[in-house]
């Protein structure tokens, strides 16, 4: 037999077993509504970053209607190592939307209310005050109008920061070091600083998800960790995702890279001796998760599934369209977020940005399309009216320094010709 079609024929049986295994059906783009020439065009645009030494490697998946249509692997994980399509990836504030789902399963349950009160099942939260303003005299608090509830966290509408902005309140957050233990730590160290802003005033990019987790260990009386294994990884089969990444898997995480001193880029972690390698303290909900593109894709179709996927169903389909669906008004939108344009045209749901309108975002896509992203620019976006995925995943710091999730994002909208 020739060669060349001996090595066709057994890497097609490798990728007719690695579809078998992870259980995702795939298609030709034609026969779900997509230009092949049209998604041709992915690869120039993620080569060029890659030849022009702007990233070090990046995996690219889209399905439609259920199907795999594209599962790409280009550039490197790490230095001389080649990227694969097991990957394992810090995938940063996806981790939110994972904490969103393990949170409304316990909301199903019966568990507790959307409008409760957080203090009733972290008391740690009850006397909170909310930063007035500060003077020469110090900083000075007042009372919450009204009390912080299970859906200000889940829609970041809950008073508290981040830790990431020019303010008082995100100082305090610095200096207390939240993420240095636990999370029962975390909310003893926040029980001391005063909210940013009224509870529902104003929608704030913060350490809510972190709170969620914490919530959920309370009302489960499980750890964090254990209950997303139990109730989300294991039931969907997302066989590598998890707060750290066991010693037989290390060889698969990719290093995260950032900005060369001089030209192009170098690699600033090493994962040998990251925290993924072994079991972590903090246990955080907004940002603490690796995984990969195939585990973030089973998550992703189940949430396009309505709560479902291969048979498993982890939520009602009418709680998914309460997750999905936006909270936020326009009135407590801000535009003077860190966050920027990224959030023009958008409202928020719970764990994720809502497009809202596509003229202010300058954007194309469907109404209603849900997505977020990691510090490390990984990427996932859902639109239900096309029943379509995207996902990007890369490990390159700061994230959105380059635009290539937006770009990737209008070539796959500009190949769909049904």
């Amino acid at each position: 037999m020739n060669k060349a079609i001996l090595i066709c024929l057994v890497i097609a049986f490798m990728v007719s077993c690695f579809w078998q295994e992870i259980k995702l059906p795939a298609a030709k783009p034609e026969q779900v509504g997509l230009s092949s020439n049209g998604l041709n065009q992915i690869k120039p645009l993620i080569s060029r970053y890659i030849d022009e030494n702007k990233l070090p490697g990046v995996i690219t998946m889209i399905a439609r209607y259920g199907k795999v249509v594209c599962f790409e692997k280009y550039g490197l994980m790490g230095v001389d190592k080649p990227m694969q399509l097991n990957t394992i990836f810090r995938i940063a504030s996806m981790t939110k939307p994972i904490t969103s789902v393990a949170v409304m399963i316990l909301y199903e349950e019966g568990h507790f209310q959307l409008d409760d009160s957080v203090s009733k099942y972290i008391p740690e939260f009850k006397d909170l005050k909310v930063f007035s303003y500060k003077d020469k005299n110090g900083i000075h608090v007042e009372d919450q109008k009204k009390s912080m509830t299970i859906s200000d966290l889940l829609t970041h509408t809950s008073g508290l920061g981040s830790g990431a902005e020019d303010s008082p309140v995100d100082s305090m957050y610095r200096t207390a070091n939240l993420t240095g233990g636990t999370l029962k730590d975390m909310i003893k160290k926040l029980a001391k600083i005063p909210l940013k802003y009224q509870p529902g005033a104003r929608w704030q990019y913060s350490r809510s998800s972190d709170v969620l987790g914490y919530l959920v260990e309370v009302i489960s009386g499980e750890p964090f960790d254990i209950f997303l294994k139990e109730r989300i990884f294991t039931p969907l089969k997302m066989k590598d995702t998890d707060f750290y990444v066991s010693k037989e898997k290390l060889n698969r995480v990719s290093s995260v890279y950032g900005l060369s001193d001089s030209d192009g880029i170098k690699v600033l972690t090493d994962p040998e001796i990251n925290n993924v390698s072994a079991p972590v303290k903090f246990l955080s909900g907004n940002g603490g998760l690796v995984s990969t593109a195939t585990d973030y894709m089973i998550f992703s179709q189940m949430l396009l599934n309505k709560g479902e996927y291969n048979g498993v169903r982890l939520l009602q389909s009418k709680t998914v369209d309460l997750m999905t669906s936006n909270h936020i008004s326009n009135m407590i939108m801000p535009d003077d977020d860190y966050l920027g344009p990224l959030m023009l045209g958008m409202g928020f749901g719970f764990g994720f940005a809502i497009l809202q309108d596509n003229i202010r975002a300058k954007t194309t896509g469907s109404i209603g399309s849900y997505w977020w992203s990691g510090a490390g620019n990984t990427y996932f976006y859902i639109d239900p009216k096309e029943e379509l995925i995207l996902i990007l995943m890369t490990q390159f710091v700061p994230s959105f320094y380059y635009p290539i999730s937006k770009e990737f994002r209008e070539l796959v909208y500009q190949s769909i010709v049904d």
